[in-house]
C-alpha cells in the first residue's frame, strides 16, 4: 500500500491525502500514456494501441458513473429497509431480492432490450443503459452493506442523542450515519473494485469497453493468447490503482480503529 511510503512523522490525514493524490496522479498517468507503451508491442497490440486504450478509458468512466449511481441507491434502499413504514420496506427488499437473485448479464440485457418494450419511447443508449444496470446491481449489494452499518450502531447512542434534545434528523445526520459509513466502508470499498471488473459485461449490448476491443481484436487477428492477456493486465492495473484510491479513503477514516 502507498501509504507505506511516506514518513512516519507524517499524520494519518497527511499520509492519506498524499495516497489519495499519487494515486489519482498514477490512474491519470497510466490512461494517458497507456496507448503510447502498447504501441511499441507487436501485432496485434501496437496496431491497436489506442483502442486499447479507450477501451480502458470508457471502461473507467463506466465504472465511475455506474458506481456513483450504485451508492446513491444503496443509500436510499438502506434507508427504506429499515424504515418504519411496511410497504417502503416491501419495496426495498424486494428490488434488493430481485437484483441480487438474477445475473448481471440478464439485467443488463433486460434495461437495453425490454425496458424500451414495457416503457414505450424509452430507448436507452449502450452505454446509458449499461450504466443503469450496474447502477441497479451494485446498489442493492451496497444497499445490504449500509444497513449492516446502520444496524451496527448501538442503540444507546441513538438514545443518548435524543436526550440530549436532538432531532431525529440531527441524530441521524450527526450520529448515526458517520458511524454506519464507517462500519460500512470496506464492503462499498469491495464492491466498486467488484464493478469494475463486472463492467466488462456490457460489450454484451455493443458498449466498446476494454473486454469488447479486445475481443474484436482477437476476432479479427485470430491471436486471443497476446490480446486477451494484454485485456487481463490492462484491468489488473486499474483495479491495483483503484484499490489504492479505495485504501486510502479507508485509511483516512481509520476503519481498522489503530488511529493513534
Amino acid at each position: 500500500m502507498l501509504t507505506a511510503l511516506w514518513p512516519e512523522r507524517w499524520s494519518r490525514q497527511q499520509r492519506s491525502n498524499a495516497t489519495l493524490v499519487s494515486a489519482v496522479v498514477l490512474m491519470v498517468l497510466a490512461l494517458a500514456l497507456l496507448g503510447k507503451l502498447l504501441s511499441f508491442l507487436p501485432d496485434p497490440i501496437g496496431p491497436n494501441a489506442q483502442a486499447f486504450s479507450d477501451g480502458a478509458r470508457t471502461t473507467l468512466w463506466l465504472t465511475l458513473v455506474s458506481g456513483s449511481l450504485g451508492l446513491v441507491l444503496g443509500t436510499g434502499a438502506a434507508l427504506a429497509r429499515t424504515s418504519r413504514f411496511v410497504a417502503v420496506r416491501w419495496v426495498a427488499s424486494f428490488y434488493i431480492w430481485v437484483i441480487r437473485g438474477t445475473p448481471l448479464l440478464v439485467q443488463i440485457l433486460f434495461v437495453y432490450f425490454a425496458l424500451p418494450v414495457l416503457v414505450p419511447g424509452l430507448n436507452l443508449p449502450d452505454f446509458a443503459a449499461a450504466v443503469l444496470a450496474l447502477g441497479l446491481n451494485v446498489g442493492a449489494y451496497n444497499a445490504e452493506a449500509i444497513r449492516a452499518g446502520l444496524l451496527a450502531v448501538p442503540r444507546g447512542q441513538t438514545e443518548a442523542a435524543r436526550a440530549l434534545g436532538l432531532g431525529r434528523m440531527h441524530v441521524f445526520l450527526d450520529v448515526v450515519f458517520p458511524q454506519a459509513f464507517k462500519i460500512s466502508l470496506p464492503p462499498l470499498v469491495s464492491n466498486f473494485v467488484a464493478l469494475l471488473k463486472d463492467s466488462s459485461l456490457a460489450y454484451a449490448i455493443g458498449v466498446v469497453e476494454l473486454t469488447n476491443v479486445g475481443n474484436r481484436i482477437q476476432s479479427a487477428t485470430f491471436q486471443p493468447i497476446a490480446t486477451l492477456s494484454t485485456v487481463a493486465i490492462t484491468y489488473l492495473l486499474l483495479t491495483t490503482l483503484v484499490t489504492q484510491i479505495s485504501n486510502a479513503v479507508e485509511y483516512r477514516f481509520d476503519v481498522e480503529g489503530r488511529n493513534k
